[in-house]
């Protein structure tokens, strides 16, 4: 069993080496790009509801105070991937582009008594879009057209390293710290029709580095003694990112060589947001897990690098880093999940745990930047999943899971039609299957000869 399990982690392994980062539309081209998803294998059946979550056997990072739930003899590891198609619309114009990408990797053990460590790696945006407009009459003239391509690529990724513990019952509490990087390119060219008229590009970059720290609560409150409700908190620290740059490079470009071209620098342009989120879980028994998650992150308080729409060989415009180019991102969240008898040797479906969810929530990134453009950005989803035990016939059962959930999501994003000056909206829709192992070992248990 023990050979089957490490097959599958190697096979989710090479997938992921191949795995694009997950998204390919026009929307990324804001911000850091299109936010990940904060789930791991468990939870991304329900709606990614966490807050409230602590399971000895399962890996919690949106909460590092469940890490103090893992018993003294287990280490666990938790690997996923998922493949998506996406369907996108805008005016008359749809596409279908199908997508596949590496969620989480993560260990848990424990570090000492009722305390646990996690080591995890997860990407926290991707950017990924390629689109034209089609040819428009050049203002003031008859025979001059133009036409805009764009074009981008990169995203952040982090590594974690936390700890969870419980100093007294019912309390828990934990600390992820975390080193993210990434980088990001947006590309911009405008050309013309006319062979004698230079085209201009502009591009957009930066390397990106820095720390993060997150705190986490949890309580515990029994009820009877089969049911309980835990209460799940934690605070994510704002900071600037110091030291990193963004930099603008314009050209104005005759066929493939360069005639002029000015880069603009901002030092210290980032800023990352201060994040509140909460939420409370009721357990019957070990049977059924109902959760409710809400989460705040305060982007519209964060400097981002002004990153304009038009090109321009005009060097009075002013390259600059400020508030207000970003959303606040809010989200609700709500899930279950029910195993009808986690012990049951008669029915295999009986020891399967089911799950259903859904999130609704404002997303971070401006589609419009000029300020004509009122409504806000939102998506909101439902899911659907299964854990299916690897039965197993050790010792002590160990049993591996594959966790298995299936998410359809839709976005709405309103943005200045610059052709009719009205606003139009970017809508898509995703279908994704979620594929994850979580493997369990009894690494610190003692065999005695008698």
């Amino acid at each position: 069993m023990n050979k089957i399990t490490l097959a599958i982690l190697s096979a989710l392994f090479a997938t992921t080496l191949h795995a694009q980062n997950g998204i390919n539309t026009p929307y990324s081209r804001y911000g850091f790009g299109i936010q990940s998803e904060r789930a791991m294998g468990f939870n991304k059946g329900m709606g990614g509801v966490a807050q409230g979550f602590r399971n000895g056997q399962q890996i919690n990072i949106a909460n590092p105070a469940s890490y103090s739930a893992i018993d003294s003899l287990t280490a666990l590891f938790d690997i996923g991937i998922s493949l998506q198609n996406g369907n996108y619309k805008m005016e008359n114009l749809q596409q279908n582009i199908r997508n596949s990408s590496f969620d989480y990797f993560a260990f848990q053990f424990r570090a000492a008594k009722n305390v646990g460590m996690t080591l995890g790696l997860m990407p926290i945006t991707n950017i990924k879009y390629n689109f034209a407009s089609s040819s428009e009459n050049l203002q003031g003239t008859e025979n001059i057209t133009s036409a805009y391509s764009f074009n981008g690529d990169g995203g952040l990724r982090e590594v974690i390293l936390g700890i969870g513990w419980r100093p007294f019952k019912p309390i828990s509490i934990g600390v992820n710290a975390s080193y993210l990087w990434g980088e990001y390119t947006h590309n911009m060219t405008m050309s013309f029709n006319q062979t004698t008229a230079f085209s201009v590009a502009r591009t957009y970059n930066a390397d990106i580095s820095t720390y993060n720290v997150q705190a986490g609560l949890q309580y515990v409150q029994p009820l009877n003694k089969k049911d309980r409700l835990v209460l799940g908190a934690t605070y994510t620290l704002g900071h600037y990112v110091d030291n990193n740059k963004a930099f603008r490079t314009t050209r104005t470009m005759n066929g493939s060589a360069v005639e002029t071209e000015t880069i603009d620098t901002i030092q210290n342009a980032f800023q990352l947001p201060q994040s509140i989120a909460a939420g409370v879980t009721y357990y019957h028994s070990n049977k059924l897990r109902v959760g409710v998650d809400f989460e705040l992150q305060k982007w519209a308080d964060c400097k981002f690098p002004n990153q304009q729409t038009n090109i321009s060989t005009n060097t009075t415009d002013r390259f600059v880093s400020t508030k207000g180019q970003l959303n606040d991102r809010k989200k609700i969240a709500a899930g279950l999940d029910w195993t009808p008898s986690s012990i049951s040797t008669s029915s295999y479906f009986s020891r399967c745990t089911y799950k259903v969810g859904g999130y609704y929530s404002q997303t971070y990134a401006k589609a419009d930047l000029t300020g004509a453009v009122t409504d806000k950005p939102y998506e909101f989803g439902v899911s659907a999943g299964l854990t299916l035990p690897i039965s197993n016939n050790n010792t002590w059962r160990i049993t591996p899971k594959i966790n298995m959930a299936v998410q359809w999501v839709h976005t709405n994003i309103p943005y200045l039609n610059a052709a009719t000056n009205r606003q139009s909206t970017l809508k898509e829709n995703y279908l994704r299957f979620c594929l994850g192992v979580t493997f369990s070992e009894r690494w610190f248990y003692k065999s005695r000869i008698k």
